[in-house]
């Protein structure tokens, strides 16, 4: 395939952790085979310009990590980092740009990407998002993170019912519909549309958002430490 190229042979590559990147700068694709190139544990299988030829790339050699370049849009970006989901789970994808925003990089989280990491950043902090996402973990740079936190924490607190709050605490807890109206002796519609009212007053967007606003109306806020959680237990 062209643009891929693999820099050890096979047998050198057991127990690698593979690298690929979806990447619109052939100098920032070099740059990165060439920080690669000095690690024992490390492997670059190369880099491709365009999202289409990404999800060929990851067909074929299935990399531990993928990094996904920003500048291609959040867009095709999010969608590209949903069928990694189907067509390659194995393969941890993080985002990667010069700059990100608050909800830019919630967004990312929520559609899968394992790390938030800025091109900015020192060589070695790269390396060690790369090998914290490989071992299964969410890689978070400080920064970020703090947006991330305060992001959650500045929205504003509505007036919700004692019902609506039990239902908030649920969906918390990762219960279903079904599940909450059979804790709550309510019909799945009744829970629906408590639901409904809960999005239009606290301004979430589906019931990720709505599990870390209701951790946050426990606890009062959340650390870093806890966003990772949901993060990482979302979806499941």
């Amino acid at each position: 395939m062209p643009g891929v190229k693999d820099y050890r042979p096979p047998d050198e590559r057991v127990n690698m952790i593979t690298i690929a990147a979806c990447e619109s700068q052939p100098i920032v694709v070099e740059g990165l085979r060439r920080s690669l190139e000095g690690t024992k544990d490390l492997q670059f299988l190369g880099g491709v310009a365009t999202p289409k030829a990404a999800l060929e790339l990851v067909e074929q050699q299935k990399p531990s990590v993928f990094l996904i370049d920003k500048a291609f849009g959040t867009k095709a970006v999010f969608q590209l980092m949903t069928d990694l989901k189907v067509n390659s789970p194995e393969t941890q994808p993080i985002l990667w740009a010069a700059e990100i925003s608050e909800i830019e990089s919630f967004r990312a989280l929520q559609v899968g990407s394992r790390g938030i990491l800025k091109k900015t950043l020192p060589v070695s902090t790269i390396l060690d998002c790369l090998r914290t996402v490989a071992r299964g973990n969410i890689w978070i740079e400080n920064s970020i993170s703090d947006q991330f936190v305060g992001f959650i924490n500045r929205r504003n607190t509505p007036h919700l019912t004692a019902r609506e709050e039990e239902i908030v605490g649920l969906v918390t807890r990762g219960m279903k519909n079904k599940q909450i109206a059979d804790a709550l002796c309510i019909t799945t519609g009744t829970v629906k549309v408590h639901l409904m009212h809960i999005f239009e007053k606290t301004g979430v967007k589906d019931r990720f958002e709505l599990a870390m606003y209701g951790r946050r109306m426990d606890g009062g806020s959340l650390d870093l430490e806890e966003t990772k959680s949901f993060v990482a237990h979302s979806g499941k």
